[in-house]
């Protein structure tokens, strides 16, 4: 069995802003009325990002130049690189789409990371994605179930480390060792009574790490 695995969400935890909102906010303003009918309960989760992601109509060129705007955590590249020197796997989870996550990681020469996503790929001026319903890890709701990515990766490691920030991350915060949170995350896992540790960036979550002794400075 491997020794640790910190694992992560994207939209909002590596990223500073979702994907969808800057989808919605330049090329598809009825967005905004698809997320309030999402919020209330009236559309999965993967049907909302399906119609925002088929609404952008750009050529890919253009596209990637949005994704590589998407604002991240300074210090993830960082991070991760610190992470894999202690002896530690680096994952991206997502209930997103690794289209746009795998142009992000390229940007910041990021390597060595496992994208655990919902796949997409570019058709005809949009993102579209490519759901598997026969898929191990496949969610009806959001497409990828993490809950069970996480239970795979506790199976493979002594320790796994999560982060998030919002409804869909609840649920594998039940199983990691540990989940940093932060957004509207701590009060959800505050209600479901699952500890947590709250942060707003991966320098804190690195400061915990370093005192635990997992990473070195």
């Amino acid at each position: 069995m491997k020794k640790w695995a910190f694992v992560s969400d994207f939209d909002g935890t590596i990223s500073k802003k979702d994907f969808y909102w800057m989808v919605i906010d330049q090329y598809f303003p009825d967005g905004k009325e698809l997320f309030k009918d999402w919020k209330a309960g009236n559309i999965k989760d993967i049907d909302f990002l399906a119609t925002v992601f088929k609404a952008i109509h750009q050529e890919e060129e253009q596209i990637i130049k949005d994704v590589h705007s998407i604002p991240i955590d300074e210090y993830i590249p960082e991070f991760i690189k610190h992470v894999q020197q202690n002896g530690g796997d680096f994952y991206i989870l997502s209930a997103g789409t690794d289209y746009y996550i795998r142009h992000i990681l390229d940007k910041y020469d990021i390597e060595n990371v496992t994208v655990f996503s919902n796949e997409g790929y570019f058709h005809e001026k949009n993102i579209h994605l490519n759901i598997n319903a026969n898929d191990w890890k496949y969610s009806e709701r959001y497409g990828i179930d993490k809950a069970t990515v996480i239970q795979k990766l506790k199976k493979e490691y002594e320790l796994v480390y999560f982060a998030g920030d919002s409804e869909p991350d609840s649920h594998p915060a039940v199983y990691a060792d540990l989940t940093f949170a932060k957004d509207a995350l701590p009060d959800m896992l505050k209600e479901k009574g699952v500890p947590f540790i709250p942060v707003e960036q991966f320098t804190e979550i690195e400061e915990y790490l370093v005192k635990k002794g997992l990473i070195s400075k």
